[in-house]
């Protein structure tokens, strides 16, 4: 797949049918994006997953760090990378592993490694790479509530 551009309704399905979320490189500082990300997720009614080996045991947001991804019990639907992109082939190997596997890969912006993604793609995996999420949630909500083309209403 070309992971110079998107289509529109890809970025949203992806975002529209995961409901657990792992957040790989979740920071305990608040001033990080990986940690305000979290929070958005939280509010829209996401099931956050925070993963950092640096921090396990402790919690974001009131959600309990993990070591790995493969200490998450839950099953998994997106994994939200905030790592360096040379750390995305391991990554990958995490979620080749995980029974069940995730649907989908979402790599922040600055996080690109092709090579890593058509391994998870090969695998069934949708990936995107070099992308905010936060700024391609209104996608799902366009997915979700489409335009209204009944007769326009008298005030």
């Amino acid at each position: 797949m070309n992971h110079d551009t998107y289509l529109n309704s890809y970025l949203a399905e992806i975002l529209k049918n995961a409901r657990n979320v792992a957040v790989v490189g979740a920071s305990t500082n608040d001033h990080r994006p990986s940690h305000w990300i979290s929070g958005f997720l939280l509010g829209k009614g996401y099931q956050v997953f925070p993963v950092n080996p640096a921090h396990v045991g402790s919690t974001i947001l009131g959600r309990t760090v993990y070591a790995s991804l493969a200490d998450i019990r839950e099953p998994i639907d997106l994994v939200d990378v905030f790592r360096q992109s040379e750390h995305l082939d391991a990554i990958v190997d995490q979620v080749l592993a995980m029974t069940p596997r995730p649907k989908a890969i979402w790599c922040q912006l600055g996080v690109r490694d092709d090579t890593a993604a058509a391994r998870a793609e090969a695998a069934g995996i949708k990936v995107v790479m070099n992308r905010a999420l936060v700024s391609e949630y209104p996608l799902v909500y366009e997915l979700t509530h489409p335009p209204h083309h009944g007769p326009a209403h008298a005030a």
